[in-house]
């Protein structure tokens, strides 16, 4: 198994701290944004005598609410093509055991969420990366470039729609590109959709589940982490109208037994959070993106895309390796007792010496802080040696 870019500096961090330093963690995706406070009272008001197992598949009331919720995004699904899952991690793990064996292969465009070079690797399966590039705001690479890499042992094609680490949306005319190569092809089209809420400049979400004609195709993995800032209730989900595939993943539930029965009750209360919560938490995350993005295109050497979606970004700095970069920043430098935490960007490739030098930040700190962040970075490059 991979170590985590996201977490394998976090010794070194806690070094820092015990040293006295104060750090900026721009390296992991987790929102200060409160979570719903209908959530965390829905569990706090519960009157559970004991806290049994769900059903496998997850409870049928909460099911039935995320189809209803699906409905307002125009995805009509029932919750019979819904597996609760232990975080949208584990449908990721289970839509991998579902559909491949051993040594069979998924393309995706990278650079990707980095745990999908760990579940590949978990589920024998080969990842094979398209290559999206930092120049191109990191858009989906040429259809005919996923079709060379297409093979018997082809299976599926996976995206992050809108992107991690780069923030990217996919349009409805790129996505129907993709729905058009899995249907010639037979292949599955997973699209891991847990950023959907998190969408500007008057851009719109498009889902697979909305595309006509993919329906034994299309698998969505999903989530309520980020979209009620629940990262720790491990709640997610796993949606397809392929029956075959939704009966498969029972298996793989049947065998956990079941997801979190508390959590699952603070998730379904979160289904009732009005749109005022996410237009606010939208707009916050626009100032966010747009002031770390001006501050980053002041610093000489620096590359940086523009996300559409999400609330990451990938940065290409003026180094030769960002793994150094990174452990030096928490292990020699500082301003004032104050340094960064960022996520060295290679381990979002799965192509070895590919974002070297590049950095993924989350802009998951208020404007004030991802302003001083920024400072230290700049200071920090001119000293920094290789």
């Amino acid at each position: 198994m991979p170590q985590s870019p996201i977490r394998k500096l976090v010794p070194f961090a806690e070094q820092a701290v015990k040293d006295g330093k104060s750090i900026y963690y721009l390296n992991i995706g987790q929102p200060d944004i409160k979570t719903p406070k209908t959530a965390i009272d829905a569990v706090k008001n519960s009157d559970i005598d004991v806290l049994a197992y769900s059903r496998s598949e997850g409870s049928e009331t909460y099911r039935q609410k995320i189809c209803k919720y699906y409905s307002k995004h125009y995805i009509n699904v029932t919750h019979n093509d819904i597996v609760v899952t232990t975080g949208g991690s584990e449908a990721l793990l289970f839509a991998f055991g579902s559909v491949m064996d051993v040594d069979d292969e998924i393309i995706i465009p990278e650079p990707f969420y980095a745990n999908y070079n760990g579940f590949s690797i978990a589920s024998g399966v080969k990842v094979v990366p398209v290559i999206s590039k930092i120049e191109d705001n990191f858009a989906l690479p040429p259809i005919e470039e996923f079709e060379k890499l297409i093979t018997p042992k082809t299976k599926a094609i996976l995206i992050c729609n809108p992107g991690n680490p780069t923030g990217y949306l996919y349009s409805k005319e790129e996505i129907q590109k993709l729905a058009a190569i899995v249907k010639k092809y037979d292949l599955f089209l997973i699209s891991d959709e847990v950023y959907r809420e998190f969408v500007y400049d008057n851009h719109t979400h498009y889902s697979i589940m909305q595309e006509n004609g993919l329906e034994n195709h299309a698998i969505v993995v999903d989530s309520v982490s980020k979209r009620y800032s629940m990262c720790g209730a491990r709640v997610g989900c796993l949606v397809s109208k392929n029956k075959t595939v939704i009966d498969t993943v029972l298996k793989f539930a049947q065998a956990r037994l079941s997801p979190p029965t508390l959590a699952q009750i603070a998730s379904e209360a979160a289904l009732e959070t009005p749109q005022s919560y996410f237009d606010d938490v939208v707009k916050e995350y626009v100032e966010r993106r747009n002031t770390l993005v001006t501050e980053l295109q002041k610093i000489e050497g620096i590359k940086v895309a523009k996300p559409k979606g999400a609330f990451y970004c990938i940065a290409e700095l003026p180094i030769k390796n960002s793994d150094n970069f990174a452990k030096w920043l928490l292990e020699n430098f500082d301003i004032d007792g104050k340094t960064i935490m960022v996520a060295p960007a290679a381990g979002f490739y799965s192509t070895p010496g590919v974002g070297l030098n590049q950095i993924r930040i989350a802009y998951v700190l208020k404007k004030e802080s991802l302003i001083k962040a920024v400072n230290i970075l700049k200071e920090a490059l001119k000293v920094y040696k290789d």
